[in-house]
């Protein structure tokens, strides 16, 4: 739910994937108060599954999770034309250099430490979404231009 006055459409769609009830809780909360609109994840089979279903900007998501982390669902997400350029936002309380290497070289597009800062997580969703959008635009220009020639 947004706040009043705001369209879900004008800031984004946010997929937060996280196996922690309270950790989706807050970040749902947060990014609500702010007018995005939120999908929930619990895990990564969730996540595809959302992310075929519904028209997000960015994914927030967790690393350490059962079942399938975080990297394998960016290896998935990356892998299919659908999903390959949506914006991942890795969120994770391990802040070392091989975690990072390792979701740059999957194409993570940013990261979040945990815990969260709220407008640490406002800039790097606005960021990315406003980023999704511009891509966006360039794919329907050159869709345009592809029909001209």
């Amino acid at each position: 739910m947004t706040d009043a006055g705001k369209s879900d459409a004008a800031l984004g769609s946010v997929l937060v994937v996280d196996d922690d009830e309270d950790s989706r809780r807050l970040l749902s909360h947060l990014l609500e108060r702010r007018g995005y609109s939120v999908v929930l994840a619990d895990g990564g089979p969730a996540a595809l599954d959302a992310v075929g279903t519904n028209d997000v900007d960015v994914v927030l998501l967790d690393v350490m999770m059962p079942v399938m982390d975080g990297f394998s669902v960016c290896r998935e997400l990356k892998k299919t034309p659908a999903t390959a350029k949506l914006p991942i936002i890795l969120l994770t309380a391990r802040d070392d250099m091989e975690t990072r290497a390792t979701g740059m070289n999957l194409g993570v597009s940013d990261f979040l430490a945990k815990p969260v800062n709220k407008e640490e997580l406002f800039t790097r969703v606005k960021t990315q979404v406003e980023a999704r959008r511009r891509g966006r635009e360039l794919d329907q220009a050159q869709q345009r231009a592809d029909q001209i020639s």
